[in-house]
């Protein structure tokens, strides 16, 4: 009787590895469980660095008044106020696990898919949470450049209990970035779950029945106030509370801040920036002195405030 010819699931053309595949897979779930669970990247200035342990960011401030030009008069050109933003890459942010071979064995469910969807996420919300506490650092911030505005509060006593009261907000924060001369478009408005669906319930922002072009009360969505896109983030709850203490090993810029009364933040693209060193990776290795698999995602990336003059806090007091 002769031995059956195995086919290995995980082994690329059927040689080497016997787990090649699947590492690839588990890789990329934990890309894909990263990408949709963050929201704050895609909202915020971002830049990609190959070498170096920080990136400049160039702040360039308004232009003098426009004026009538006098005939013969010699034209000399005018002096545009400028800085620059240091952002500085923080240690290594690291999520991992470690799966028992007789675990595996054992296992009647996809382990696979569970660890990478916790992995993901887990370094998608401290990406998010960092950036969000920036936003309403950059809130509180003096002008980068001279003319051009430090951050603004506004204090809204009844935003997380009246949503009329904070959509009321929202406007008045539309009205201090244009003040400010901040573009229209890519400007966001970041709330908690609970204040998400507060906004969707109230009929000053929402047509309950038709939806219209800014929501649909039926499916608890709402696009828009004020031409601000909101957006609904879980990280919001965490990061709108009092890191003041916070321990700051592993970070190499500022994120504590005393949130507790934050109840939202409006803000432009512009407002903070990231820098990329090492983009989310995978590793994975057999630890035979443990008899498991030790997962490991990574990734090296470095916040801070841009212009102060594009972010608005509402808070409750």
């Amino acid at each position: 009787m002769s031995n059956a010819t195995v086919s290995f699931l995980g082994k690329a053309n059927n040689a080497g590895d016997d787990n090649a595949l699947f590492l690839k897979v588990f890789s990329s779930e934990v890309l894909a469980a990263f990408a949709k669970a963050n929201k704050m990247l895609a909202l915020t200035m971002t830049r990609s660095i190959s070498q170096g342990k920080s990136a400049q960011f160039p702040v360039i401030g308004k232009a003098a008044a426009a004026e009538y030009h006098v005939a013969g008069e010699e034209i000399v050109g005018q002096v545009l106020q400028k800085n620059e933003k240091i952002i500085t890459i923080d240690d290594l942010l690291i999520s991992h696990s470690f799966i028992s071979e007789l675990d595996q064995a054992k296992a009647h469910f996809d382990y696979r898919n569970a660890y990478s969807q916790e992995m993901g996420e887990a370094l998608a919300n401290k990406v998010d949470q960092h950036l969000l506490q920036l936003v309403c650092l950059a809130a509180r911030a003096a002008e980068t450049t001279s003319g051009t505005g430090g951050g603004s509060e506004i204090v809204d006593a009844d935003a997380l209990t009246n949503a009329t009261s904070l959509i009321e907000t929202i406007f008045e924060a539309a009205e201090d970035l244009d003040n400010n001369n901040i573009p229209e478009s890519e400007r966001f408005c970041v709330v908690t779950p609970n204040t998400y669906y507060n906004i969707v319930q109230n009929d000053k922002i929402l047509n309950r029945d038709f939806g219209g072009g800014n929501g649909v009360y039926a499916e608890g969505k709402v696009l828009k106030a004020a031409g601000i896109h909101i957006v609904k983030s879980n990280t919001a709850t965490t990061a709108f509370t009092n890191h003041s203490g916070d321990s700051t090993t592993g970070t190499n810029n500022t994120y504590n801040v005393a949130a507790q009364a934050t109840a939202a933040v409006v803000f432009h693209k512009s407002a903070v920036g990231t820098v990329k060193l090492k983009d989310l990776k995978m590793e994975s290795e057999y630890d035979i002195r443990r008899q498991g698999t030790l997962m490991v995602g990574k990734l090296a990336y470095g916040h801070g405030i841009l212009r102060p003059e594009s972010a608005v806090e509402i808070t409750t007091s």
